[in-house]
């Protein structure tokens, strides 16, 4: 109440005016900053990830009228101009020679997961659809984000409008990775699937004993990098040059193709979108430029924190009252496509005869992306899966904005 009549009094909807946009971009850039140190510093943190501290302290600070809910920073600025240029920044690792090279036997279970991923979005649409509106670009969404990561669903929320769900889907979507990634450890240690299930690297650990090498890979990772001032300079212009390179084949070749009928919808959509030529410049650049790429540093934590700055704005236009009555539903369709992805790699995988940590693994590059899965990789002790699965991770990347927007068309999105 004296909320409302102290807004009144100042004439806006919001403590901070939607103009105001030089304090709108300090509570925005403090907030991640403060996510970052939280996630990094405590292990309750960790646990929950910088990403949703990020978006919940702007879900907080929109639903106290702290800050408006639109405004040129954040639907001009980080929309615009922040998501696109982190994605060829992260997508710098996407060799996809050294891919294909060094992945091995991962990549077949990893790429019939993600076909589990994409049928687990068609099911979970068939049977949920009519209770929540605008499903068709949550599952675009959420296809591209259950291959690759975030970086596919920062590229799809802005291919495919979906309004305030986009906050609820982030928060179900990161509900279920923590009940995900506990079972995926449990299944590790459990009696049925070893007994049904090779496991040398489970075996070596627990003959050995030892973590230490893994332990030791942890620390090297997350290092602090060199960079200079010239590695921020090119990483700029490569992301600015990527950008710009394929707004202007997407706005050529969608111009080709007549948005009329199913089909000709579908190529329309694929082809004219700018996220698909990002991904695949982004992509070529980093195969056949691997020298040029090798020299930069930075790229991963720029790349990073401009994502970063996306799933704050995600979190701003967001009704708790909405999230609490969707978030339930779109558990449920994030379950279903989880569940789907993992019937698909654990069934093949047993009439393939693969490893049960490759099983493992794989799922969870699908669903959490390649960071997750090397973490899961070093916590274990499977120390020889750290890089391949970073690999096949990585590679979801690639595939996963062209797998979204391909369910997005299909189904009408």
């Amino acid at each position: 109440m004296f909320a409302d009549f102290f807004l009144a009094q100042l004439g806006r909807e919001s403590l901070i005016a939607a103009d105001d946009t030089w304090a709108l971009l300090a509570l925005m850039v403090a907030s991640v900053a403060l996510a970052i140190w939280l996630e990094q510093k405590y292990v309750w943190a960790s646990k929950i990830s910088g990403a949703i501290i990020a978006l919940l302290i702007a879900l907080a600070a929109s639903n106290l009228a702290i800050i408006p809910t639109s405004c040129v920073l954040y639907d001009e600025i980080v929309w615009v101009y922040a998501v696109p240029m982190g994605i060829p920044l992260l997508l710098l690792q996407c060799n996809m020679k050294k891919i294909w090279k060094e992945t091995g036997r991962m990549m077949v279970i990893f790429l019939i997961g993600a076909a589990g991923t994409v049928a687990g979005a068609f099911l979970a649409y068939k049977l949920l659809h009519p209770f929540i509106p605008g499903l068709e670009g949550v599952a675009a969404m959420m296809t591209g984000s259950y291959i690759g990561g975030g970086v596919n669903f920062a590229a799809l929320a802005s291919e495919f409008e979906v309004g305030e769900i986009k906050a609820a889907a982030t928060v179900a979507d990161n509900l279920l990775m923590a009940l995900y990634f506990f079972g995926l450890i449990f299944i590790a240690g459990m009696k049925f699937f070893r007994k049904h299930y090779s496991h040398p690297h489970i075996d070596a650990i627990a003959e050995s004993g030892d973590l230490s090498g893994a332990q030791t890979q942890a620390a090297a990772y997350w290092s602090r990098k060199d960079i200079s001032l010239k590695d921020i300079a090119m990483n700029f212009a490569y992301a600015v040059l990527v950008v710009f390179a394929a707004k202007l084949i997407a706005a050529f070749i969608g111009g080709l193709i007549p948005d009329t009928g199913v089909v000709l919808h579908m190529l329309h959509t694929f082809f004219g979108s700018e996220y698909v030529w990002i991904t695949t410049v982004s992509m070529a650049c980093a195969t056949f430029g691997e020298k040029q790429v090798a020299k930069l540093s930075g790229s991963q934590e720029i790349g990073t924190y401009l994502i970063y700055l996306f799933l704050f704005v995600i979190g701003v236009p967001a009704s708790i009252s909405k999230i609490l009555t969707e978030t339930p539903l779109l558990l449920a369709f994030t379950g279903i496509m989880v569940i789907v992805n993992m019937l698909f790699c654990f069934v093949g995988g047993k009439l393939l005869h693969f490893d049960l940590e490759d099983i493992i693994l794989a799922s969870n590059a699908n669903i959490g992306g390649p960071t997750t899965a090397a973490g899961m990789a070093i916590s274990q002790g499977w120390s020889t899966l750290v890089g391949p699965v970073m690999l096949v991770g990585t590679f979801g990347y690639v595939i996963g904005t062209y797998l979204g927007i391909l369910v997005g068309g299909l189904l009408g999105a």
